[in-house]
């Protein structure tokens, strides 16, 4: 070795971990704020909230003292970056928002976080419907919720019918009719519609459904039970048995939510069970004094964290864009309550209480919820370890590097060609990933009509080129490990065209078509470049398979129907600039339909009432301007 080489230094190795994170404290003070903590390639590893941000950033400088998990965060640590806030409160919803945005590595994430659904009493119309309702409360009338789940919802809106016999109809359907439908002969509905009740008869309906709605039911209950009495003494034996009906029905609906605390008004219930590196939080929804459903939540979470971290992650990001009730009961105490109870309080624009109650009923309520938190972990975990075994069958069936993590599986769905729509499913180890799936309306208008070899290169060529504009990298797990197409040698060649176009030629791909029978247990796979071959008929990945294919079928399908259901429903004034529902009302009653409409006069539509002649003209110009 030469003398020169000898005396070269090494190179410079770039400062990680705490050594690039003490050089940040000279330039920090103690001021609230967010941190992001960023890997070599700019990746978001975590984001974290601080009173201080030096006090803070200064924990993660020391070399020592940190769990597993924290340490291996600090050690792949290469920047970071920070954003000073007023109060401690925007920083705990700033960093909130950024979790959910970024998803980042190393936080705790909730990953099933959607919008639950109200009952809305709609006071828009002179006889109100009662209706599901999810989403922005932009629609005039009385929000009852959350509940749990649309099953849920459903219940007692079914109940509520029997009971209150309110309409569910919609304003044009309500409008359009001339006699009874069904609901009324089934003693569902009380027929507001052909003026079988009066208007102040309704209501009063309306009023007692909203009573029970509020938890007020032991007046509603006297109420019905004193007119079936004055009925009984009356002889309208009739009417007397159609209010035990509807008393029996209300009684039903209390009996069937289960818990119905006495004490607790308006509460979620929200119980923790950590095991194994995984979580399980259960909440549920109490409100009007009575259970209004329960949902289970597996938020992601790291093998060395407590009970404390999850359930304040888990808060912050369930509320991020749901209206707090005004008492969260909790399982264990959070690190931040006075933080949290100030956000969700300035959020709710009221005071909410975060309570971890030890005795009564109160603390019943907790016992129940984690006992149901405990038992989904359990049932989870078993399906977990399962689903497990089957990717790893896949894998070893098809000949992949490793088990799979994400499996897309496509199919089509069409009548002779027409209303064509392709479908996505994902599924992974943690079982049907349905908040992934994706439908494709076919658009190409130089499609032969049934083309399903045209309509495949079509739906693969847009997923194709979304995963590579939001992960050319492929670091962001949305590549899939497996595709499954529905047919046989044709498809899997036309796919593996659309690969090669693409630049992924290899993404492994698998066809599955049914055998020559085309019955269960005998179907081919087809690979690129391979002989067809099949699985044992008693082979738990052939079923697994099938259970794939058939879940991707009735997406397919059910997306179909849905499509060509609006097709058939679709009224032509829902296209016409300035007609909105009340307009098309009084267009449709004025002129009787639609067709009718379109053939009308200026002079006729300037006759409706509510339609200006500015409106009028442009109906007019809607219709005629081809001819």
């Amino acid at each position: 070795m030469s003398d020169e080489s000898r005396a070269k230094p090494p190179p410079e190795r770039a400062p990680y971990g705490h050594e690039i994170i003490q050089g940040y404290l000279a330039t920090l003070d103690s001021s609230p704020g967010v941190y992001r903590m960023l890997d070599a390639e700019s990746r978001v590893l975590y984001v974290g909230k601080a009173r201080n941000l030096r006090a803070r950033v200064s924990n993660y400088a020391r070399p020592t003292g940190h769990s597993a998990r924290i340490a291996r965060m600090i050690r792949e640590t290469a920047s970071m970056m920070f954003l000073t806030t007023r109060t401690e409160t925007e920083a705990l919803l700033l960093e909130q928002n950024l979790i959910k945005q970024l998803k980042p590595r190393y936080n705790v994430l909730l990953r099933d976080d959607k919008s639950f659904p109200n009952i809305l009493v709609a006071k828009d119309h002179a006889y109100p419907q009662i209706r599901k309702h999810r989403g922005a409360k932009t629609s005039k009338g009385a929000y009852y919720g959350p509940f749990a789940s649309a099953g849920a919802v459903n219940r007692t809106l079914n109940q509520l019918q029997k009971v209150f016999l309110l309409r569910n109809c919609t304003d044009s359907m309500f409008e359009g009719r001339s006699r009874p439908c069904l609901l009324y002969q089934i003693k569902r509905c009380s027929a507001p519609c052909v003026g079988y009740i009066s208007e102040e008869d309704y209501a009063a309906s309306v009023s007692d459904a909203e009573k029970f709605l509020q938890g007020r039911t032991t007046g509603v209950q006297e109420k019905l039970a004193a007119e079936m009495a004055a009925a009984s003494d009356a002889m309208e034996f009739e009417r007397a048995a159609a209010m035990r009906d509807r008393i029996r029905a209300l009684t039903q609906v209390q009996s069937a939510q289960g818990i119905n605390p006495r004490v607790t008004g308006e509460a979620d219930v929200v119980a923790l069970h950590l095991e194994g590196g995984q979580a399980c939080v259960q909440v549920f929804f109490i409100r009007a004094h009575q259970n209004w459903g329960n949902q289970d939540f597996y938020p992601r979470v790291g093998a060395d964290i407590d009970e404390a971290e999850v359930l304040e992650a888990f808060l912050g990001q369930f509320y991020d864009q749901k209206e707090p009730p005004r008492q969260i009961l909790l399982s264990h105490a959070i690190e931040n309550e006075d933080l949290m109870t100030e956000a969700l309080s300035e959020k709710a624009g009221r005071k909410v209480e975060l309570l971890v109650p030890q005795r009564g009923e109160k603390a019943e309520l907790i016992e129940g919820a984690a006992r149901n938190a405990r038992e989904s972990l359990g049932r989870k975990m078993a399906e977990s370890a399962t689903q497990t075994k089957l990717l790893k069958g896949v894998a070893d069936a098809f000949g992949l590097p490793e088990m799979p993590n994400r499996i897309e599986v496509y199919d089509n769905s069409h009548i002779q060609g027409t209303n064509a729509v392709g479908g996505m499913i994902v599924a992974g180890p943690d079982g049907f990933m349905k908040n992934q799936y994706r439908k494709y309306n076919i658009r190409g208008d130089e499609l032969t009509p049934g083309d399903d070899f045209g309509m495949m290169k079509e739906v693969l060529k847009r997923r194709l080129k979304r995963l590579q504009k939001e992960d050319p990298e492929k670091d962001k797990g949305l590549w899939p490990d497996l595709l499954l197409i529905d047919g046989g040698a044709g498809q899997v060649s036309a796919v593996q065209q659309i690969l090669d176009e693409m630049g992924v030629p290899d993404l492994p791909m698998v066809g599955v078509a049914k055998g020559v029978d085309r019955d269960h247990g005998k179907e081919e796979f087809h690979r690129p470049g391979t002989r067809p071959f099949a699985l044992r008929m008693n082979d738990p990945v052939l079923y697994f398979i099938q259970r794939l294919r058939d879940e991707a079928h009735r997406w397919a399908i059910g997306t179909h129907r849905a499509k060509r259901s609006k097709q058939i429903s679709a009224n032509p004034l829902d296209d016409v600039p300035g007609v909105g529902s009340t307009r098309k009302r009084a267009l449709l009653a004025h002129f009787g339909s639609a067709k009718a409409v379109a053939r009308a006069n200026l002079s006729d539509l300037k006759a409706v009432d509510g339609v200006s002649d500015s409106l009028a003209e442009t109906i007019y110009d809607y219709f005629h301007a081809s001819t």
